[in-house]
C-alpha cells in the first residue's frame, strides 16, 4: 500500500515511483527509479527537486513487490541451460547458455497472462535460441501485488516449467546434390556451400557430399548407404519440382522413410520435403534420421523453410505434419 510521507522521515522507506530530475540544457531523467530504497544520502537531492513529500510503499504481510513477484515469475519459467538476469524495476529476463530451439507451453503461458498485473514474454516457440539471447522477459506490473494474486498466476502455470531448450547437437551430416547438370559438369554445385554454410553456423559437420545424376534408384541408394555409415541429417538438394526429370521425392519415399510432408505453407520453401528414416544399429540402439529434399530457393533465397525447420532437427525435436501446417500463418518470409 501506498502511503504519503515527509521526505525527511523517509529514510529506508521504498519509493512506489520514479522521481525525475530536470536540469536545463543539461538533464531531463530519472536521478531515482521507483522501488529505490531512501537512504540519508538521497534526503538533499530529493529536496532539490521539490519533493518535500514523496509516496512510499508501506509493506503488510498480504503483499509482495514487484521483485518479489517478478522471482515467482522467473521459478515459473527457468529451466535447464537458462540463466536469469537479477530483478530491476520488477523485471527479470532470461537468457540461453547454449544455442537451442526454444520450447514454450502455449496454453500454460496464456492462462499465465490472463491472470492480470502481470506478463511473460518470449520468443516464438519451436525457434532457433543463440547463447547469451534473450529469449524471456517477465515482470509484475503494479509495484506491489497480493500473494493472492501470485498465487492465481502458480496455479494458472501448474507444474513444471512453462519452457525449455532443447540444445543443438553436433550431428554428422550428408549432404547429396542431385542433378544431370552439375553431375556432368556443365554447371557449379553452388547448392552445397549454402547448405553446408548453414549446418556448420550450427555446430555441424559436414561429414560427407555427393554429386548425383538425376537417377531415383542411385538417390536412393545413396541415402540408405550415408544413413548406414552413421550420418545423423542428410540432405538431399535439387531435383524437388513436378519437372518430370526431377525425381528426389521419389528416391526419399523409395527408402522407406516415413514421409512427414512433402510440400509446406511457406514461402519460400513450398516444395521442401521432411521424411524420417528408422535404422536400428548392430548393438540395438535405435536411430531416427532426418532426411530432407530442399527446393532451389534454399540454394538463392536468405531465409527459407529450410532455416525454420533445421534448428529443431539438429536439436533432436520432432515435427511433425501439423507443426508444419501452422507455419501457414507467418510462412511468407
Amino acid at each position: 500500500m501506498m502511503k504519503l510521507v515527509r521526505t525527511e522521515d523517509a529514510v529506508g522507506q521504498v519509493l512506489c515511483h520514479d522521481m525525475t530530475q530536470i536540469i536545463r540544457g543539461v538533464t531531463k531523467d530519472a536521478v531515482f527509479r521507483k522501488g529505490h530504497v531512501i537512504t540519508k544520502e538521497d534526503i538533499p537531492v530529493l529536496l532539490s527537486i521539490g519533493k518535500e513529500h514523496i509516496y512510499v510503499w508501506e509493506k503488510d504481510d498480504s503483499m509482495l513487490h514487484e521483485n518479489e513477484g517478478a522471482e515467482i515469475l522467473r521459478r515459473l519459467c527457468q529451466n535447464e541451460h537458462m540463466r536469469a538476469t537479477e530483478p530491476k524495476e520488477g523485471k527479470i529476463s532470461l537468457l540461453a547458455e547454449c544455442p537451442g530451439v526454444l520450447k514454450v507451453d502455449h496454453e500454460r503461458l496464456v492462462a499465465v497472462n490472463s491472470v492480470g498485473e502481470v506478463m511473460i514474454a518470449t520468443k516464438r516457440g519451436d525457434t532457433l535460441v543463440r547463447k547469451e539471447q534473450v529469449f524471456a522477459g517477465m515482470r509484475v506490473i503494479p509495484l506491489v501485488i497480493s500473494k493472492e494474486k501470485m498465487k492465481r498466476v502458480e496455479e494458472a502455470a501448474g507444474p513444471g516449467p512453462l519452457l525449455s531448450l532443447l540444445p543443438l547437437k553436433p550431428k554428422r551430416c550428408a549432404i547429396l546434390a542431385t542433378g544431370s547438370e552439375i553431375f556432368k559438369g556443365r554447371i557449379q554445385d553452388t547448392f552445397t556451400p549454402v547448405v553446408a554454410d548453414k549446418l556448420t553456423e550450427l555446430g555441424a559437420e559436414v561429414a560427407d557430399h555427393r554429386i548425383l545424376d538425376d537417377n531415383a534408384a542411385v538417390t536412393t541408394r545413396t541415402i540408405l548407404e550415408e544413413a548406414d555409415r552413421g550420418a545423423e541429417l542428410i540432405c538431399v538438394t535439387g531435383g524437388m519440382s513436378v519437372d518430370p526429370d526431377d525425381r528426389t521425392p521419389l528416391a526419399i519415399r523409395e527408402t522407406g522413410a516415413e514421409v512427414i510432408s512433402y510440400g509446406a505453407p511457406v514461402l519460400p520453401g513450398a516444395m521442401f520435403m521432411l521424411a524420417y528414416l528408422h535404422r536400428t544399429d548392430a548393438d540395438g540402439t535405435k536411430r531416427r534420421i532426418p532426411v530432407v529434399g530442399l527446393p532451389g530457393c534454399v540454394m538463392y533465397a536468405k531465409r527459407t523453410i529450410f532455416d525454420l525447420v533445421l534448428p529443431r532437427l539438429l536439436a533432436d525435436d520432432p515435427v511433425k505434419a501439423e507443426e508444419l501446417a501452422r507455419l501457414g500463418e507467418g510462412g511468407l518470409l
